[in-house]
């Protein structure tokens, strides 16, 4: 979860859709008792339904799904898939089938859930299992803190590599408004908000119900002053905020000042965004570079993506390679109380896997976790050949995640702050600093 990680979804109505899959024989756990089939053994003649909380909304999650899906019939005949569609809730949902001991077998979900569900047990320790050895002879290079959690441990497979946030923009209406791109400064785009809005556009669409988003747009502000991200606020253990973030603040509540965010932001979700963005109503969107193969449907040759602008021309050319994107554990998990412990790490290991084939063969996205020996058989969008050609082979370093669980909700809560009237810096930096006071005492 995704972010993802995280992803953007649409705040749907969750809802159950079976479907028949087959399961892989061989890889047994070696700390796991044998699974059964509501009381039947898994001898690869019973059916075994296992329960799947995944993103299955668009193309960039529902394609990928349907198609691991398909491969694994061809392994597993054995195994029922009862899908049940997750929700952009900040895993809400999932938390509460926790708190009532009604967990999936498998799940989607992020690091910061993960957290919360090992210190409550509602996560599988996948270290010793077989499958999970085979994932990590094929996961590609560098992607290990995607795999393996800082504790050492391993909650999740993970199908995708190190993901980012872009700015995308219509390049049509800019060009209306009379703006020019890149936008590189801060002040050039505080600039271009004052424009488009008296052009009559939502500068920018932003889905700020969902609070990561606004996480995620503060952290490329903080990229571009301090290459390590979130991570310093752990690293150096700080009783205070370090001057990169109260800038990136600063620069947060100035462009929410010039009206690049809409009023009701706070309050609006994807789809009521990705709306807005879509019908030509707002210039600019920000969300994940998986954004790239939903606005390419709708906008066609229209749509672009800029790198997150810095405080001057000088900072924005020197960090631009600086990735807001952090390495941390998500994907694939399994419920400890799963009857079928077995075959469900089996099932989220191969899910995660055939995730990954599908995006870099069909998608073009080179993004993935693991290897893939086929070749990519799909048109690949330009937004995505740009990343692929000018931004992955030009990485000078991904930021690093903040870890810790307190932080990381103050940092939620107050970034999403930033975009209400009357939210001062003062305040931010105020709440943010009485919990790094705590936390690193």
């Amino acid at each position: 979860m995704k972010w993802k990680y995280m992803k953007a979804l649409s705040a749907l109505a969750a809802l159950s859709l079976t479907i028949s899959l087959t399961a892989c024989g061989g890889n047994n756990s070696n700390n796991s008792a044998s699974s059964g089939n509501s009381g039947g053994a898994d001898d690869g003649t019973k059916k075994v339904q296992i329960k799947v909380y995944a993103q299955h909304f668009d193309e960039d999650t529902a394609k990928p799904f349907d198609y691991a899906v398909e491969e694994l019939k061809k392994e597993m005949p054995n195994v029922e898939i009862k899908l049940d569609e997750a929700v952009q809730d900040g895993y809400q949902k999932l938390k509460t089938y926790a708190a009532t001991g009604n967990m999936p077998d498998i799940y989607e979900t992020d690091w910061t859930t993960l957290q919360t569900f090992a210190k409550s047990k509602n996560v599988e320790l996948l270290d010793s299992y077989s499958a999970t050895a085979d994932f990590k002879s094929k996961l590609n290079t560098g992607l290990e803190s995607r795999l393996t959690a800082p504790d050492g441990h391993v909650y999740a497979f993970p199908y995708t590599g190190i993901e980012f946030q872009l700015l995308y923009y219509n390049k049509e209406i800019f060009q209306k408004a009379g703006i020019q791109t890149p936008i590189k400064t801060v002040d050039q785009l505080a600039d271009a908000a004052k424009k488009l809005s008296a052009a009559g556009y939502t500068p920018m669409a932003i889905f700020a119900k969902e609070k990561w988003i606004t996480t995620a747009f503060y952290a490329g502000l903080v990229t571009r002053e301090d290459a390590n991200g979130f991570g310093d606020l752990e690293a150096g253990q700080p009783a205070a905020l370090p001057p990169a973030f109260v800038t990136a603040a600063e620069q947060m509540k100035k462009l929410q000042e010039a009206g690049l965010f809409d009023a009701n932001a706070t309050n609006t979700n994807y789809d009521q965004a990705s709306s807005q963005f879509y019908s030509g109503k707002a210039a600019m969107f920000i969300n994940g570079q998986w954004e790239i193969y939903s606005s390419t449907e709708k906008l066609g040759d229209k749509v672009d993506w800029m790198y997150m602008p810095a405080k001057d021309e000088a900072t924005y050319e020197s960090s631009k390679s600086f990735i807001n994107g952090a390495g941390s554990p998500g994907g694939f998990s399994v419920s400890p109380s799963s009857k079928n412990k077995e075959t469900a790490v089996k099932v989220a290991s191969f899910l995660a896997q055939k995730y990954s084939e599908y995006k870099y063969t069909v998608l073009g996205s080179p993004i993935v976790s693991v290897k893939v020996d086929k070749p990519m058989t799909g048109e690949v969008p330009p937004m995505m050949k740009r990343i692929a050609d000018e931004v992955l082979p030009n990485v000078k370093s991904y930021a690093t995640a903040v870890n810790n669980v307190q932080i990381k909700n103050a940092v939620d809560d107050n970034t999403q702050n930033l975009l209400v009237s009357g939210f001062t810096v003062k305040q931010f930096t105020d709440n943010i600093n009485r919990i790094l006071g705590k936390e690193n005492k």
